[in-house]
Order: structure tokens, then C-alpha cells, then sequence
């Protein structure tokens, strides 16, 4: 069977699926976890950008945050720009690492365009998550020059086909439409980071559902698109399989942020934390010295421009930022990554003075583990040292609910006035009868 059928297949089978109750559960936090972030970003320059022109264009069938109704693509995009750009959306850690909740905005444009219900949005959801993350599983893409968005492309057709309805053929020609243009050059996480960084998976998630609309009107695609003589396996990842075994969910693998931060750098976050309550006094700090896993040094250290980053984009990006930033401020956020912080003289002198290793043995644990352990040297020669392997929120250390709340409440409470009741109504998902309402009551509650 061509791996596009294997999709498909799936695609129509998890339809009349009764999800467990913890995955469905787990897909209200990553929805709800999606709208914190989304409303975080909401004045950021890409998103105002990408404002701009989705007002121009307009259409109809599906809302964009803070725009109201467009075509089922831009709302797609908008969102998925206002979803991803801060970088504190879901993560799920493989061969190749990506964010899967890059899928949501365009399996509920995709939802809102059909006007299902809120129970077959969360198949759509579950969807794009298995296929997103069992890709990530099958082959690192990033070290043949493309970026893990290209998956995403894929794995968005996939949610798409579910809330569409599309059956086993034209699931399949989405899973070609979508796999065939959509290929992304790694250049977008390489060196000084542009705004692109932000929005290259909303890109993508948009031309997956562009993709199986498409499909669901007829139109067929390459074939075998993976399997071809000019394929994706040629081209792209290499040769890879993939299975959905029924009982298995990967969702349950994925991890919510505590921090706004690259994900292999949250580790490090938590254990700067932790000893710096046992620094009485941060200017006799005379080293810091950082021991990670390849991957992380690979992604967010190596680059010279990780060391003096000139973006937010880069900053986010820069384990010597982070642990600085984290170590002299006792937090992270949002804010910490305005023009005038990246130039601060105490964050550029403590980077200076900072060593970043790949520690011995660190390897074993990822990607399951994202081992980091901070050492901080003092003048005086003493030494507070601390490892963590699994941060607050990862798989295996997951947030409850309160701490989810506090995030979502601390993104959204200033821009929305009815942040409480539209956290509510996401908790009620599955009870939902139009997927619409969760938008529209977004909308209706943004503050002028």
C-alpha cells in the first residue's frame, strides 16, 4: 500500500472512532493552550503584517482573530501566524522536531468552513497530530536542508479531510496536493532569524487545507507522491514508513510550554530557576557554564548569531539568551525579548562570559529527555549546579490545570474580556454543535 493510501485510510477510519476520554481531553488543552498563545501574539509586527492583508483580501466561510470572516485559507493563516509567533505553542520532540498545534487553526477554519460540530473538530485535531508527529518519527528532514514544516503541510491536509468529509480517493489526492509544492528550506532556522521563522508553519497548514479543498472538489494530484522516481522519499526524507496503530495516540507524546522559548532550551529555564534561589547575590557570578544534548547545540547554540541576537526571532532561538536572560531577570516572558532587552549590556556581558557544551552521556536522553544542567561559578569559587531533564509541562511532567489557566489567563486577560468564558466553552468542545462559536465568542470579546 502507497504510504498516501496508508493516510487516507486513516483519515476515513478515525471518523467513526470513539476517542479515549484522556485524548479528548488532551485536545481541549492544546486548543485552549493555542488560544493563550494566539492572543499573546496578537500586536506582534508579523501578525499586524499578516492582518493587513487578510483584511485586504477578505472572503468567506471561516474567522480570522480580530478580522472576522475570510476565506478558510487566510483564516488559516492569520491564525496560525498569531498561534506560532511567540513560540509557546505545543512541541513534540523526534527525529524531527515540530510543533503539532501548528495544525489547529487549519483543521477549525477548515471545521468552520463545513460547520461540523465540536466532536469531529477533535478527530480533525487527533488527526493532524498522529500524522504530524508519526513524520517527525520517520525522518529528520532539517540535515537534507528542509524545514519540519513541510510535514506540517501534510499532516494539516490530513485534519482537514477528516472535518471535510473527504472519503478514502480524495483523501488521498489532499495527502498529493499537499505533499507535492509544499517543500521548505531550512534556511528559515538558520543564522539571524527573520519574521518568516514565525509563520512558516501557518504557511504551511494553510496550503494543506488549501490542498484538500482542492481534493474535495475533484482535483488529483501527483502519484506516488512519496514513493515516486521524483518523490518525496527522493527528494525530501529518504525512505520511511509509517502505521497508525489504533489503540496509540501520539498526542499523548506532545508537550505544553511553561516558557516562551525553543523547546530544547525549557530545561534549562526550570534549572536556572531553581539555583538561582540559592544566589544571594548575581554580581559575584563570575561563569556560567551550560551542558546540553547535540540537537540543542545544533539549533540554538552553534550559530555565531545565537551568542548576539539582533531579533526576538534569534533570541528565542539562543540557549546563551535564554539562560542569561532567565539567570539576571527570575523569569521569562514575553517581554523579554524587546529590542532594547536584546541590547542590554548585563545580558551581552554574562552571555560573554558563558560557556555551552555538549555534556557527556546527554544524548541517551533525547529526544524522550531534554537534559540541561546550568552551572553557575562565583567568585569566590563555589558552585550551584542543577539538571533537569523533564521541564514543567513535558509529557512526562505535565502541567494540571490550574498551571494551564494560570498561562492562558496571564496571554489573554488584557486583550479579552471574556477570557473566562471562552476558556469554558473550549472545556465544553466536544459538546460544542458548531465549531464557529469558539471564534465568533473570541471575536465578540476582543477589547477595543
Amino acid at each position: 500500500m502507497l504510504l498516501s493510501e496508508k493516510i487516507a485510510e486513516y483519515i476515513v477510519d478515525i471518523r467513526d472512532r470513539k476517542l479515549p476520554k484522556d485524548v479528548i481531553r488532551l485536545v481541549k488543552e492544546r486548543v485552549v493552550d493555542s488560544i493563550g498563545v494566539a492572543l499573546g501574539a496578537f500586536n506582534a509586527p508579523p501578525v499586524e503584517i499578516s492582518r493587513r492583508v487578510v483584511e485586504s483580501l477578505g472572503g468567506k466561510g471561516s474567522l480570522a482573530i480580530g478580522v472576522g470572516e475570510v476565506s478558510p485559507d487566510l483564516a488559516a493563516f492569520l491564525n496560525g501566524v498569531m498561534v506560532r509567533y511567540i513560540d509557546f505553542n505545543d512541541t513534540y520532540l523526534s527525529k524531527e522536531a515540530l510543533h503539532p498545534s501548528d495544525n489547529i487553526p487549519a483543521v477549525q477554519a477548515a471545521g468552520e468552513f463545513a460547520g461540523i460540530d465540536g466532536e469531529l473538530f477533535i478527530k480533525g485535531v487527533v488527526a493532524s497530530y498522529e500524522v504530524a508527529c508519526r513524520l517527525a518519527d520517520a525522518a529528520c528532514i532539517r540535515d537534507r536542508g528542509w524545514d519540519h514544516v513541510t510535514y506540517i503541510a501534510i499532516s494539516a491536509a490530513a485534519g482537514a479531510a477528516v472535518v471535510l468529509g473527504l472519503d478514502f480517493d480524495k483523501a488521498v489526492q489532499a495527502i498529493n496536493l499537499a505533499a507535492t509544492p509544499n517543500i521548505s528550506l531550512r534556511q528559515t532556522r538558520v543564522g539571524e532569524l527573520s519574521m518568516w521563522k514565525g509563520c512558516a508553519a501557518a504557511n504551511a497548514a494553510r496550503n494543506g487545507l488549501f490542498a484538500a479543498l482542492l481534493a474535495k472538489e475533484g482535483m488529483t494530484g501527483p502519484s506516488p507522491v512519496f514513493e515516486g522516481e521524483r518523490g518525496f522519499f527522493a527528494q525530501v526524507s529518504g525512505p520511511l514508513d509509517m502505521d497508525f496503530p489504533k489503540e496509540e495516540y501520539m498526542i499523548r507524546k506532545t508537550s505544553i510550554k511553561r516558557h516562551p522559548v525553543e523547546y530544547h532550551s525549557m530545561s534549562a529555564v526550570d534549572a536556572v530557576l531553581k539555583l538561582r534561589d540559592r544566589i544571594s547575590d548575581l554580581s559575584e557570578v563570575d561563569k556560567v557554564e551550560v551542558e546540553t544534548f547535540t540537537v540543542s547545540y545544533q539549533i540554538i547554540v552553534k550559530d555565531p548569531e545565537k551568542w548576539r541576537p539582533k531579533t526576538k526571532e534569534t533570541a528565542d532561538h539562543s540557549l546563551p539568551y535564554i539562560v542569561a536572560t532567565t539567570l539576571l531577570d527570575g523569569y521569562i516572558w514575553i517581554d523579554s525579548y524587546t529590542k532594547e532587552k536584546l541590547k542590554r549590556k548585563n545580558v551581552l556581558d554574562l552571555m560573554g562570559r558563558m560557556e555551552v557544551m555538549v555534556g557527556d552521556g546527554f544524548d541517551k536522553y533525547y529526544p524522550e529527555g531534554i537534559p540541561n544542567r546550568v552551572r553557575v561559578i562565583m567568585k569566590d569559587g563555589s558552585i550551584e549546579e542543577e539538571l533537569v531533564i523533564y521541564p514543567k509541562g513535558h509529557f512526562k511532567n505535565p502541567m494540571d490545570v490550574d498551571e494551564l489557566y494560570d498561562k492562558y489567563s496571564r496571554l489573554t486577560k488584557d486583550l479579552l474580556s471574556n477570557y473566562k468564558d471562552v476558556w469554558d466553552l473550549v472545556w465544553r468542545l466536544d459538546k460544542i454543535s458548531d465549531i464557529k462559536e469558539i471564534n465568533e465568542a473570541i471575536n465578540a470579546g476582543l477589547r477595543p
